[in-house]
């Protein structure tokens, strides 16, 4: 009987030991904001002069508006993974504040994330590094003018 209860009481040491998780808040980490988990959509590419690339008559500053080659998903999951699938774009300087947009290969990265209430870290590839939470959007700003692009914004798709 000694024995039954020495190994009891060894075992529910060990279960206390052994039972803390991420969302413990132990030694000053802070769980991860789920409120990310899910599929997000790329929904603007924007940039610094509105652009006719499709010669339509009607120029955009968000490139999804001009080229139907460009899509992009984000899935970030519950493991704390991402996984990334988006399109390449070149933007080539023509003359006169005009320049050429095209698509290229697709870039697909993975990696682990981390989310606190106002932007979520990518790891394990550079493809993504953070991004902002707004809302429903989750916005990557680089500010850079034309030939470079001001932003990429993804939303969260609906069920």
């Amino acid at each position: 009987m000694k024995t039954i209860n020495k190994i009891l009481c060894i075992s529910t040491i060990l279960t206390f030991c052994f039972s803390c998780s991420i969302d413990d808040g132990d030694d000053g980490i802070d769980p991860p904001n789920f409120e990310v988990l899910g599929l997000w959509d790329l929904v603007a590419v924007n940039v610094s002069e509105a652009q006719d690339v499709n010669m339509d008559g009607t120029a955009s500053t968000n490139l999804l508006d001009e080229l139907d080659c460009i899509s992009g998903t984000l899935l970030i999951d519950g493991d704390l993974l991402w996984t990334y699938e988006q399109t390449a774009i070149t933007i080539t300087s023509i003359t006169n504040n005009q320049y050429a947009v095209s698509c290229s290969d697709t870039i697909s990265a993975t990696g682990t994330w981390f989310s606190d209430e106002n932007e979520v870290t990518f790891a394990g590839n550079d493809v993504l590094s953070t991004l902002e939470i707004d809302g429903q959007q989750l916005i990557n700003e680089s500010g850079e003018d034309l030939p470079g692009i001001m932003s990429y914004v993804y939303e969260l798709r609906k069920n």
